[in-house]
């Protein structure tokens, strides 16, 4: 169809996120060797325009409020001629990995926010 398959929006969405927390100096490793996990609990996508085979994607990612045990963020996407292609939203749970339970961000990430 020539159209970017819908399903790709969530690994745009992935790849904007781990780039933000890589701008503050957080990996998913880093947080893992620290015992935390961060899986994604609610993700939309709301398609405006569709994206091309071969066009220039930028994902700009905010987070939407101070995290607690939940960290959520908005996204936008825009192509190269600056169109909004789409618009979307993660909620992640930080999770204690040896208790497998919801456990608050922790401080270390609240004191690079």
């Amino acid at each position: 169809m020539g159209v970017v398959y819908h399903g790709n929006y969530a690994q745009y969405f992935e790849l904007g996120r781990t780039e933000w927390l890589r701008s503050l100096n957080i990996t998913y490793k880093k947080m893992e060797e620290n015992g935390i996990m961060l899986p994604v609990i609610s993700l939309a996508c709301n398609f405006k325009k569709s994206a091309l085979y071969d066009d220039v994607l930028t994902v700009k990612t905010s987070l939407k409020k101070t995290p607690t045990v939940k960290i959520e963020f908005n996204y936008e996407i825009t192509n190269q001629n600056n169109e909004l292609i789409c618009t979307g939203n993660t909620v992640l749970a930080f999770i204690d990995m040896k208790k497998n339970r919801p456990t608050r961000c922790p401080n270390y990430i609240l004191e690079l926010l």
